[in-house]
């Protein structure tokens, strides 16, 4: 007889921008700290710091390990390919390590993502398979007929136009979400081009239906997080294994970082 497969156990927790307190800086490493540094405005600073020292955080206690002790190993996957195929120019001039953190030290074997858009960060975790999540602030204001031909393929652009006006602006940003949630797993990220990737419509359940070019994942669970009408998110697991998701709200991380020392 066979068996059904473990489900495999993702969380995600939620945090909100006005949970961000200097005293987090202590959690972050010289060169987190440089990065953070670098950000103009607060809000941005607030949002890198919560996805930082919440992660090494979580990280921490499922490693039992203290939080100074989670590092991470930044990896681009789509400058690896470049190098690997000899398609980069040699005219990358960005020095600055970049591209998906990959847990090292006692925290390794864990795969992690962190996104954030608007009042909210989203991080996501699993233990030995890839993750990815992203969340989107919904925003008529931008140039979607614009944004559409960039991240649409074209079944998804057809489906996308015969929406109402009205409807179309949730709608994209349901399929971006759902999209950049993959491309995050996979470690490509943006630079591995939205419009390889095709998911089903943005009123049908969340699915891979597509990945042309190459690098694209044998496996792939997608999920749609709620996290109210001004926001659209996504999470995407690298596994044929139904998923067993754990979602933690704002106050949750809030209890966490309380529980901190100076945490107030």
């Amino acid at each position: 007889m066979k068996l059904d497969p473990v489900p495999l156990a993702t969380e995600v927790w939620w945090a909100r921008t006005s949970a961000a307190d200097d005293r987090l800086l202590r959690l972050l490493d010289e060169e987190e700290l440089a990065r953070n540094a670098r950000f103009r405005h607060q809000a941005d600073r607030d949002r890198h710091l919560l996805g930082r020292a919440v992660i090494r955080l979580l990280l921490a206690e499922r490693a039992e390990c203290p939080p100074e002790k989670v590092t991470f190993a930044l990896r681009c996957r789509s400058c690896e390919e470049k190098e690997r195929t000899g398609a980069g120019d040699g005219t990358d001039a960005r020095q600055e390590p970049h591209g998906k953190p990959h847990p090292t030290g006692p925290a390794e074997g864990w795969e992690v993502s962190v996104s954030h858009s608007g009042e909210w960060v989203a991080l996501a975790l699993a233990s030995g398979v890839p993750v990815g999540v992203d969340v989107e602030r919904v925003s008529g204001a931008r140039d979607l007929e614009g944004l559409a031909g960039y991240t649409l393929g074209d079944p998804e652009r057809q489906a996308w136009e015969r929406l109402s006006p009205a409807d179309r602006i949730g709608a994209f940003f349901r399929y971006w979400a759902r999209k950049e949630a993959l491309l995050k797993a996979t470690g490509l990220g943006l630079s591995g081009g939205l419009r390889r990737v095709l998911v089903s419509p943005a009123d049908a359940a969340p699915e891979l239906l597509a990945w042309t070019g190459g690098c694209g994942p044998e496996a792939a669970a997608l999920l749609d997080l709620e996290r109210g009408e001004e926001y659209r998110s996504a999470l995407a697991v690298l596994t044929d294994r139904p998923v067993e998701l754990a979602v933690h709200p704002h106050e949750e991380t809030v209890r966490l970082l309380r529980s901190q020392p100076g945490g107030g």
